[in-house]
């Protein structure tokens, strides 16, 4: 069977204000790549291999030609960050929380996985989630 070649991901999200939403990100901790950063997007690093490109909107409607969801009223996907430990999902929540986030859905804790969700200035919903290494599903 051949190997599969690894791939990065950049995910592409509108924002109305993109100083607001790197402020909003980086005090989630969340760093950014000077390369692909500018007055028309912010690279934000999530891995080595995951990046999410925050994109003025009038920039992202130059790659993507269908007419955008309003994220007040609609919803356009639901993106989920791994953390490391079940504080690390608090943490986050709270940060995101006090950084003007909006709470997206009751706590899901099943013993071996715990998730919170929040949606973030421009109305992305994120979630963020923990998994116990060692309860592995069949």
């Amino acid at each position: 069977m051949a190997e599969r070649a690894s791939r990065t991901l950049f995910l592409n999200l509108p924002v109305r204000d993109l100083a607001a939403s790197r402020r909003f990100f980086e005090r989630l901790g969340f760093r950014f790549h000077a390369r692909y950063t500018d007055e028309l997007a912010a690279c934000m690093i999530v891995s080595d291999s995951a990046y999410v490109m925050l994109l003025t909107e009038p920039f992202f409607a130059t790659f993507a030609p269908k007419p955008r969801c309003d994220t007040r009223t609609q919803a356009e996907g639901c993106f989920t960050l791994s953390c490391r430990s079940r504080a690390e999902v608090q943490r986050l929540l709270a940060e995101a929380l006090g950084a003007g986030a909006m709470p997206a859905g009751a706590p899901l804790d099943h013993g071996f996985m715990c998730a919170s969700s929040f949606l973030d200035l421009d109305g992305h919903h994120w979630q963020v989630r923990w998994e116990d290494p060692h309860a592995v599903l069949a």
